[in-house]
């Protein structure tokens, strides 16, 4: 039986520096939620779309990007991958073949260490409690052995699997599990993105605020001590997510309607009307440094 830390890697792998992207097609998926990043797992098949350096280490190690520490070019440099599992192995296996992927092709050497007095952005209760409405029906583990239906994709995050369903609309909801769910939706008018959950965890909101980028460079953590789950509705300015995305190496265009970062309602105001806030404050972190990678992978 093979060891759970013995090193494997993919059959083969292809990679490659990706392509320009499509800005209106980035710019109407970002309208619903969906980022240009992707990873598909279909049997022995590993796809890696569109993915920055920074992203395909956090994926690799369990981590979030901000937990990323490296070269400022990590999360501009972005490539496309295409890989074969080797017989027997499953996607539960595939971050600890990225990590040999990265450390064949990329030379990366990473260690992970523990920082204290970091700034980090804590959810906090207010001193009058809260407004929060208790939801109807605790959130539900997924059940991945049912097929994917049309207008879903299941995404691999650090946190697990994350289902993304495509609504007629426009929106996009995403399934956490027992995190909870939500679903986002751009709103033109206001020109921001509306999140609303019929069953959420505070955890499950701290997920969903650092999935998005919208904590200002810094971890979101729950600190509410709240056991949830609840009902809630909240809405991120697009200068927080045009924020977001220049944090994770993307700079858009002028375009109408982007051309004014500070509209829209701010995610702290939403979180207020709650009775909750967002705190800085500072804690110990763990991060992941690297501290060697090449710029260019070798050979295919």
């Amino acid at each position: 039986m093979r060891s759970a830390s013995a090193p494997i890697s993919f059959e083969v792998a292809s990679v490659h520096q990706s392509p320009e992207p499509d800005m209106r097609k980035l710019i109407a998926n970002l309208n619903v939620g969906i980022k240009p990043e992707s990873i598909h797992i279909d049997g022995e098949r590993a796809v890696f779309t569109f993915m920055s350096l920074k992203r395909l280490i956090a994926y690799a190690y369990n981590a979030q990007t901000y937990e990323v520490s490296g070269p400022d070019w990590l999360p501009t440099d972005r490539f496309d991958i295409t890989a074969t599992l080797p017989a027997g192995a499953t996607k539960d296996d595939v971050p600890r073949m990225m990590q040999t992927l990265l450390r064949d092709r990329f030379h990366m050497d990473a260690r992970r260490t523990t920082l204290d007095d970091q700034p980090v952005l804590a959810i906090q209760a207010g001193k009058n409690g809260t407004k929060l409405k208790p939801a109807t029906a605790a959130p539900k583990a997924l059940d991945l052995s049912q097929p994917l239906q049309p207008g879903q994709t299941m995404l691999e995050s650090p946190i697990g699997p994350v289902l993304l369903t495509r609504k007629p609309d426009g929106a996009t909801a995403y399934d956490m599990g027992t995190r909870g769910d939500f679903t986002l939706k751009f709103d033109t008018g206001s020109m921001a993105m509306n999140m609303t959950s019929n069953a959420i965890t505070m955890d499950g909101v701290a997920v969903m605020i650092n999935i998005l980028g919208s904590g200002q460079g810094r971890e979101v953590v729950n600190q509410t001590q709240l056991p949830g789950p609840y009902q809630v509705s909240l809405e991120f300015a697009l200068g927080d997510l045009l924020g977001a995305l220049h944090d994770d190496g993307i700079d858009l265009p002028p375009s109408p309607g982007y051309d004014d970062p500070d509209n829209g309602a701010t995610l702290g105001g939403s979180l207020n009307a709650f009775g909750l806030h967002l705190e800085k404050t500072r804690a110990s972190v763990t991060r992941l440094v690297v501290d060697k990678i090449d710029k260019t992978p070798t050979e295919n």
